[in-house]
């Protein structure tokens, strides 16, 4: 419940849980978001308002919003702000934790693992069934409050793979990617 592009760069470094059917946990530790950011943002999937598809983004901040795109792959992403507002953050990449195993079979031993979000969800079970499933009641998916190093950094870039968008938000530093300290 907090502005987008705030929740973008405190996601990096928290911990996404995933427990599958079976009880097997799958984590791993948030590296990389992008921030879209409402109905103005027209690199954002409510640009063109509500839809069915989109419906979710306009739920309340802490939902999950996943959707399937190019007909091949689903995306993650976090709700943020109140109801309404149509916003939400693409998680595009965690560092593996836990059930790297689980991860790697999931993958067929593709990698890299977890780097881009058609991985990360590949790799964690993440399907159009998980979205609208709410984090905070949610049994099957968290999000944990995590850490970074002191010595981390947050870089922030332009968003990946919004050709079609106005060229303010093709050039809007709304990516944030968290750099492992070297020390």
């Amino acid at each position: 419940m907090q502005p987008t592009e705030t929740v973008a760069e405190a996601l990096l470094g928290c911990l996404l849980v995933r427990i599958l059917a079976d009880g097997n946990v799958l984590s791993g530790r948030i590296c990389e978001t992008e921030a879209y950011l409402g109905e103005w943002d027209t690199a954002c999937h409510t640009s063109s308002g509500k839809t069915p598809r989109n419906r979710v983004m306009y739920g309340q901040g802490g939902l999950v919003y996943v959707y399937f795109v190019y007909g091949l792959h689903h995306m993650l992403n976090v709700v943020t702000e109140k109801e309404g507002k149509g916003c939400a953050v693409l998680i595009r990449g965690v560092i593996p934790e836990q059930g790297i195993e689980y991860m790697k079979e999931n993958r067929g031993d593709k990698m890299p693992l977890t780097d881009g979000p058609a991985r990360l969800t590949q790799a964690f079970q993440i399907t159009r069934e998980h979205n609208g499933l709410d984090l905070v009641t949610s049994r099957e998916m968290a999000i944990i409050p995590g850490y970074r190093e002191r010595t981390s950094s947050v870089i922030r870039t332009t968003r990946i793979g919004i050709d079609y968008a106005a060229e303010k938000d093709k050039q809007a530093l709304l990516r944030f990617v968290l750099r492992p300290g070297s020390g």
